[in-house]
């Protein structure tokens, strides 16, 4: 009888990078666990905007920008999974997305930097529009006057980020996974060919498990800080929230037709401890009034936060231990975009 606390593959992390590499593995046939220290973390999971971003993602990096094309070509196969496991609809939409510009030297740095993007050796381009301020008044109606123009790519979207957290879990259930709530991994050490995983339950003794495989999607504390994710604001539709993106925006901006907006900013070494003053969150929307005007008299009636790893050049980190041979980190800034091409290509 097989070990009930030894797997193919354990997962440390159960935010959408862990949740949908663990996703992807059991519905390939791996016997998975999924440790997940639970809310006590400042999950990004539970404290984003939800977009599926393209637009000028991998100046520095062309395979990042080919791997999060990848990605958003492949989420509506993922949203279709989910809603067949899950029975769990994770709004995805892709309608493009705009990146609204204040000046003429904001738009012309734009324009360069998406030139500079697509002229990288082996980057996979694709077509983006270049709008000024009556092109874009015609796509976003009550667009503010102070707006120049903007770029505008079709490859970007958003879904509903709770939800797409709800249904990878629900789906690794389905197809067998072992889920370990409340479970902070504390070492990791190969043995034999395998991997000693100890963790201590939050609520319950400790306990010791073994893996041949192990992924993590966080083993340490990022040494160059972190980015305060959000905080995030949603508006009350029924309170005369005006006009609304028809797509989403990476500005720290205007709500979408949801409703909901965001402001972040870089939070460093001492993470939200540093930013948990609520005047911050409570003004999401005001710093960029000046794309939508009928902002200023938006109503937010909810606000949220998290915190949000990212390595010094912004790219996600997908590598093997050298010391440990076997043991993978992976982390991103990007969970969200990148869960398609975490669950769809994830293999033992």
């Amino acid at each position: 009888m097989a070990n009930p606390d030894t797997f193919d593959v354990a997962v440390v992390g159960g935010g959408l990078v862990g949740a949908a590499i663990a996703y992807g593995l059991v519905r390939g046939g791996v016997r998975v666990a999924l440790l997940d220290e639970g809310d006590i973390a400042y999950r990004a999971s539970r404290g984003n905007f939800g977009l599926v971003w393209v637009q000028g993602k991998g100046l520095g990096l062309a395979p990042y920008s080919n791997w999060t094309q990848l990605s958003a070509r492949r989420w509506p196969e993922l949203a279709a999974l989910l809603r067949a496991d899950a029975d769990i609809d994770v709004a995805l939409e892709q309608p493009g997305g705009f990146h609204p510009c204040l000046s003429e030297r904001e738009l012309e740095v734009r324009v360069q930097t998406l030139t500079r993007l697509f002229a990288q050796p082996g980057l996979e381009a694709y077509p983006f529009e270049v709008l000024d301020h009556a092109a874009l008044a015609d796509r976003i109606p009550g667009i503010g006057s102070a707006v120049v123009g903007g770029t505008y790519t079709r490859l970007d979207g958003h879904v509903n980020a709770l939800k797409l957290l709800r249904a990878l879990h629900a789906g690794f259930g389905k197809h067998g996974g072992t889920y370990l709530p409340n479970t902070r991994t504390e070492r990791l050490q190969s043995s034999g060919g395998r991997f000693v995983l100890e963790a201590r339950a939050t609520r319950c003794a400790r306990r010791r498990s073994c893996w041949p495989r192990a992924w993590a999607t966080c083993i340490s504390r990022p040494r160059s800080g972190c980015r305060a994710g959000s905080p995030a604001a949603g508006t009350d539709p029924g309170a005369g929230a005006g006009p609304a993106l028809p797509a989403p925006s990476a500005r720290d901006a205007a709500p979408d037709r949801r409703g909901h907006g965001a402001d972040r900013r870089f939070a460093g070494r001492g993470g939200l401890r540093r930013h948990r003053r609520p005047g911050r969150a409570g003004n999401a929307c005001g710093p960029r009034a000046a794309h939508v005007p009928a902002l200023r008299d938006v109503r937010i009636n909810r606000t949220w936060a998290a915190l949000r790893v990212m390595s010094p050049d912004g790219f996600p980190v997908h590598e093997q231990s050298r010391a440990q041979p076997g043991a993978f980190l992976a982390t991103c800034h990007s969970g969200v975009t990148l869960a398609a091409a975490h669950a769809l290509n994830a293999r033992r």
